[in-house]
């Protein structure tokens, strides 16, 4: 697979990138993140001290009831809100470079309806089953759902455009919705699925992060190996094949990378939309149109977000909590208007 710096200087296309920007985002979302962490485990309905969380992760001590929470609640919960963060920014920012669609996200394109799909149809027929099985079903529903909206959105003369794609996500979305919940409906698993409707990290334990976290990291990890050729996909089809690239197997390795990333979010805390629409579009417009910094800096700051809505959605009406996906929908609504009339003033 080529890359940027093998083709000759004089053809190559400059690009605008920040990379002091990009790495005092790096750094500072880092560190941001780690008090994030700390303040989402002492927050909630019994607020704990800084200190003692301090205590509880360097010196746990099983005879301490504040311990206990800590190390079986919170720091799961914590960390469940950050990896999934990653995964939705990631493969939001993968989605939008190799399809030029500034509206592209997980939730919109189907991968979340689709993944929710396949799992109604687990808890149906197959309760009880265990969760790394769930995991592997997201995948084939996130698939699915990705699947009939690319070409729902083919058919049409013309082929896909950033327009075209938004609406047949938004269809496919809704008729997998609605189809979920119809299932839920006959089979009495109503109670079950609006956890993954609303969206949210509460009851996540070890079990599912120790699932959950090699899939997100591998993923990010290999997004990160394909960043310099996602850049130069972004700048067209035309354009990459002219230097070089390969683009077909680009875009099959970077759409395999979103569903999994994708897809093991949505089975680890439900369909949380917005996250990879809003955060990649942040980090392009900090550090500019190079990919091997946006995607790093949308992993960060994507996780940054989850776990700042899940401070603040203990902390909206307590001791109850609000939706995770319902605080990040009112960030999300208006930046998804803003970006779909741009779009149309484009055109």
């Amino acid at each position: 697979m080529s890359s940027v710096s093998e083709a000759p200087a004089a053809s190559r296309p400059k690009l605008r990138s920040r990379p002091l920007v990009a790495t005092l985002i790096l750094v500072g979302g880092l560190a941001a993140l780690l008090l994030g962490l700390m303040v989402s485990v002492s927050v909630g309905a019994a607020d704990i001290r800084l200190a003692t969380v301090w205590e509880a992760v360097v010196h746990f001590n099983p005879d301490l009831t504040q311990h206990q929470i800590i190390q079986e609640l919170r720091l799961p919960r914590a960390f469940a809100g950050a990896l999934v963060g990653i995964g939705f920014a990631v493969s939001g920012a993968i989605m939008q470079g190799m399809t030029r669609n500034p509206l592209a996200d997980p939730g919109l394109l189907g991968i979340n309806a689709g993944a929710g799909f396949v799992l109604a149809l687990c808890f149906a027929f197959f309760p009880g089953l265990p969760f790394h099985y769930l995991i592997l079903f997201s995948f084939a529903g996130a698939a699915v759902g990705t699947g009939l909206v690319y070409g729902i959105g083919s058919i049409a003369k013309g082929g896909l455009t950033p327009v075209r794609l938004a609406l047949g996500g938004a269809a496919v979305s809704a008729l997998l919705v609605a189809l979920s919940e119809g299932i839920a409906l006959y089979f009495h698993i109503s109670q079950d699925l609006a956890f993954w409707y609303a969206g949210g990290v509460a009851g996540t334990k070890w079990l599912q992060i120790n699932i959950v976290w090699p899939w997100i990291v591998g993923g990010t990890v290999a997004a990160l190996l394909l960043a310099r050729s996602i850049t130069v996909l972004s700048l067209g089809d035309e354009i990459a094949s002219g230097l070089g690239q390969r683009t077909g197997w680009i875009k099959l390795a970077g759409t395999l990378i979103s569903l999994v990333l994708a897809g093991a979010a949505v089975s680890a805390v439900g369909s949380i939309g917005f996250v990879g629409l809003v955060i990649p579009h942040i980090a392009r417009a900090l550090v500019g149109v190079d990919y091997r910094w946006i995607i790093p800096c949308s992993a960060v700051l994507g996780g940054l977000l989850m776990v700042i809505a899940d401070i603040g959605a203990r902390m909206v009406n307590p001791p109850f909590e609000t939706p995770i996906g319902a605080l990040i929908a009112l960030i999300g609504v208006p930046f998804f208007l803003y970006l779909a009339r741009k779009e149309r003033r484009e055109l």
